[in-house]
């Protein structure tokens, strides 16, 4: 039996038209492209916003914008020009996908909505990713991953009792924004493989954050109270937590009764196992504050090396606190193959995440790195059947932005 294909391939032949930027939706077409999407890029020809959201830069673009773009074809179009959106209608003309994340009714005023589109295109799938979705009392409000995190109350449950909110630094909401995306484009396919209908699809940053929330949300509807930050430690079982060690931080989660008194023995704290404060995992949650005392005396006597192999041996479930530099070093991940290296022009290889699923095999295949602004104008309009004649009068006319030259012919 032969290997299956890699997911790399697995949407062949189907053509995305991005009006994306920043985080959630370059996450969304980010990935339709590492499975094999052809997606196109449009671009102002200032570029978009996450080309400045630094420190953390690759040449004179942000690496932020670099970790969201591979694999795409860059497109620079003046979209308040004629030509510039006869350019952008011509190239939705030809896509299986639109994905858009300016405010709502942006799109509409620009004449690209999906009710302007339907009835020439109606196997179009129009993915709109915004931050509090396309209706309601919110509907018109700008909102980033920060903003939602605060207003989806996901901030109210990270920091320290007592402290300030904390948010988490990676743009989480965004990233589960362009995930929850590629999901709802993926199952539209599927319906239209079997109806031949595309049609709109209402992605929200605000959605995506409650999601994240599930058990912790479930639980206040559950009884009315109201979660308590907890730094490391998990609301719901104990101990389940980061502890302090000889030089640095040591995740353990023990909390199931036999990892438990396995974690008492190993710690020479037998009788811990059996003390009515701790005997049960709620009881360990609600007195979390002298188990952490008594464990921590303990813990601080060694190093976090030294700990890992004991807590492995027992079975119980541990792992350091780790930096980005031990995370660099991660055995784990060579073998996942999930830290790839896309081949840039300029700025050579440029190492980031790769893709999540089967990423071994699916990361295989190399990747090509985030366009320069226009890198691929003039291939692209080219490729929908435009002359270099026609190509360059819109480079002229200031419609298009061609990062690459336009053949000499064209100037002639």
């Amino acid at each position: 039996m032969s290997a299956p294909a890699t997911l790399r391939h697995a949407l062949d032949g189907l053509t995305v038209v991005d009006f994306t930027q920043i985080g959630a939706g370059p996450t969304c077409t980010m990935l339709l492209a590492d499975m094999g999407a052809r997606v196109i890029k449009i671009e102002s020809p200032e570029g978009e916003l996450g080309r400045g959201l630094g420190p953390g830069w690759i040449g004179e673009d942000a690496a932020l914008y670099h970790g969201f773009n591979r694999n795409k074809l860059g497109v620079s179009l003046d979209l308040k020009s004629p030509g510039g959106l006869a350019v952008a209608r011509r190239l939705i003309a030809d896509a299986d996908i639109l994905v858009e994340s300016m405010r709502p009714g942006v799109m509409a005023r620009l004449g690209l909505g999906w009710e302007a589109l339907a009835d020439a295109h109606p196997g179009l799938i129009y993915c709109s990713i915004s931050a509090y979705g396309q209706a309601g009392p919110y509907a018109d409000r700008a909102g980033v991953d920060g903003i939602v995190q605060a207003d989806s109350g996901l901030m109210s449950l990270i920091g320290l009792e007592g402290g300030e909110p904390c948010k988490v630094q990676a743009p989480i909401v965004d990233v589960m924004t362009g995930y929850v995306a590629v999901m709802a484009v993926l199952a539209r396919l599927a319906q239209r493989a079997r109806d031949g209908r595309g049609g709109p699809l209402d992605v929200s940053l605000l959605n995506a954050a409650l999601a994240l929330q599930q058990s912790s949300l479930t639980s206040y509807f559950a009884d009315g109270e109201l979660p308590v930050r907890a730094g490391s430690a998990a609301p719901y079982s104990a101990p389940n937590q980061a502890f302090e060690t000889r030089d640095g931080w040591l995740m353990i989660a023990a909390y199931m009764p036999e990892r438990w008194t396995k974690l008492c023995a190993l710690l020479g704290l037998p009788q811990l196992a059996t003390d009515p404060r701790f005997a049960t995992s709620p009881l360990r949650v609600a007195n979390r504050q002298a188990m952490v005392e008594i464990l921590t005396a303990v813990l601080k006597t060694r190093t976090t090396e030294e700990w890992l192999p004991l807590l492995r041996a027992s079975d119980i479930l541990c792992a350091r606190v780790a930096t980005y530099e031990d995370l660099a070093r991660h055995p784990q991940l060579g073998v996942n193959g999930m830290l790839v290296q896309a081949a840039h022009p300029v700025h050579g290889a440029i190492r980031m995440p790769g893709f999540p699923v089967d990423s071994a095999e699916a990361n295989a295949l190399p990747h090509r790195a985030a366009p320069a602004c226009g890198e691929h104008t003039w291939q692209v309009l080219r490729e929908s059947g435009l002359d270099d004649a026609q190509i360059a009068a819109l480079s002229d006319a200031g419609a298009i932005r061609c990062a690459e030259a336009v053949p000499q012919a064209a100037l002639s």
